[in-house]
């Protein structure tokens, strides 16, 4: 059962949470119209489960844009963005950090109730009058034409009539809804969703995506993305996720490759819940990481995604008793995600980002072996540390995902706490040896290659420098003098391996 305002009129009080000259302009605007004005939507209903909404949402018998015009004018102020198509009558008007948005009844009714009735969700219908609620000398009455009130105080997603063939967007709302009030569709709600699935293709990739990463952004985006799975909602968004359901794994994996991605998603959200509960000794580096924008949604993304290339990549080997392996998948998915971050129109960074920690989700692990065998070099610690990037941490975020939802026989023991010593050990080496080895200017440039050895650019000439990098981490090189000399000796070297 979910805290809701059980007095209507205590309603009124909100007015006190935002500005004085707002409702003195609405009501300003109100007395102007012919009908009635009405609070509707999801002001209405994060008013009874008494949240603060930073949005408005009024509908008018009509004259919406007309009404944004004028309260724009009454409060001085505020710019005015139309919404909907062009023959359809909403605006919205945006100030002071607040959006109050005005819509004409919908598809040419004449009463809220009607208008109500043509809602996405049972909690979304209701309203109140705005008069009325202005007025506190009369009782404040709730508009509730599908008893939108029972189902927001049980906590149910109810689609209202016809609502997802008036706009398939809803279905995918729908699931956006439960991600953020932990509501759930109700059964004949999530068999109209079934139903209707393929109407999603004609809703625009923008919209889609919009919702996609509200979901993503939320706390509940496993059980969400789940539940969208399980209605196949999810496969009609991102297909590629589809032909890992039932495809079988080495006996290191305890699940098909759909359900370790979507158990290596709800990882990511407990990790990102306490992230030094994970890696306990490298605390401040997480907390100065995570405090960038969207890096709970580029994580996230990364954990469903990271193994989108083993479909692709997947073989039986009968050479080698049926041993079933994903040679590569993890650069094929890099390339298929860049794919579906276009397809999804994502940015070009979050495309990058989430691609690149698809491409390096297994690294952790190669070095992982790497040191359990011979210890970690300045020159691994070097190439990994260049190629991750920013992402450093993110990527390491992404394998203790990763590992976490690999639960099978003949995984490594451990293996999450070797993640946690290895990140340890690379953020040191990279701070105590590579950073100050490199903070400082080149100690030789590719001008220096060209003007002083006569070299021309190309991959031998790209391949020197970085080795001389190498050779300044693990402090072979301090000085020009040395860098010219190393080179030199270098030089010699690839002349001699010529001869015949």
């Amino acid at each position: 059962m979910k805290m809701i305002h059980k007095n209507f009129g205590s309603l009124r009080e909100h007015k006190d949470d935002y500005p004085d000259l707002l409702f003195a302009a609405l009501e300003r605007v109100a007395n102007r119209l012919e009908s009635d004005m009405y609070l509707v939507g999801g002001t209405v209903r994060d008013w009874l489960l008494q949240i603060l909404p930073n949005d408005l949402d009024f509908t008018v018998g009509c004259d919406a844009v007309r009404c944004c015009r004028a309260l724009i004018h009454e409060l001085n102020g505020g710019t005015f963005v139309p919404l909907g198509a062009a023959e359809e009558d909403a605006g919205r008007v945006v100030w002071k950090g607040l959006t109050i948005d005005f819509s004409r009844f919908r598809e040419g009714t004449s009463t809220i109730e009607e208008d109500l009735r043509l809602r996405d969700f049972t909690l979304n219908s209701m309203g109140i009058s705005f008069a009325s609620f202005m007025n506190g000398a009369e009782p404040l009455e709730l508009i509730d034409p599908l008893k939108g009130l029972d189902d927001l105080q049980n906590g149910i997603l109810r689609a209202c009539p016809n609502a997802f063939t008036s706009d398939p967007l809803r279905m995918l709302r729908g699931y956006r809804l439960w991600a953020r009030f932990g509501f759930h569709c109700e059964p004949e709600t999530l068999a109209a969703i079934e139903e209707h699935i393929a109407l999603l293709s004609q809703v625009s990739t923008e919209r889609v995506s919009y919702e996609m990463d509200l979901i993503m952004a939320s706390s509940r985006s496993h059980e969400v993305i789940a539940a969208m799975a399980e209605s196949t909602l999810l496969f009609q968004v991102i297909t590629e996720l589809s032909e890992g359901v039932g495809l079988s794994q080495p006996e290191s994996h305890h699940l098909d490759v759909f359900g370790h991605s979507l158990s290596a998603l709800g990882n990511m959200e407990k990790i990102l819940e306490n992230p030094a509960d994970y890696y306990p000794e490298c605390a401040e580096y997480l907390v100065e990481y995570l405090e960038q924008p969207s890096i709970t949604e580029i994580l996230k993304w990364g954990a469903l995604l990271h193994d989108l290339g083993k479909p692709v990549t997947r073989k039986v080997r009968e050479d080698k008793d049926g041993r079933i392996t994903f040679y590569n998948h993890d650069e094929v998915g890099r390339k298929l995600v860049q794919n579906l971050g276009r397809r999804l129109r994502w940015s070009n960074e979050k495309r990058d980002r989430v691609a690149a920690l698809t491409g390096m989700h297994m690294h952790p692990f190669h070095l992982c072996n790497v040191r359990r065998k011979q210890g970690l070099s300045k020159k691994a610690c070097l190439k990994l540390a260049k190629r991750a990037g920013g992402d450093l941490i993110g990527l390491f975020l992404l394998s203790m995902a990763d590992s976490l939802a690999g639960k099978g026989d003949t995984k490594p023991d451990a293996m999450e706490e070797e993640l946690s010593e290895l990140l340890c050990e690379v953020l040191e080496t990279y701070t105590k040896d590579i950073q100050p080895a490199l903070s400082g200017p080149r100690l030789i440039t590719g001008k220096d290659l060209i003007d002083i050895f006569a070299l021309q650019p190309g991959p031998f000439f790209s391949e020197l420098l970085e080795e001389l990098q190498v050779a300044q981490v693990e402090g072979d090189v301090s000085s020009r003098e040395e860098a010219l000399q190393w080179v030199e000796v270098r030089l010699e070297e690839e002349t001699l391996d010529e001869l015949p």
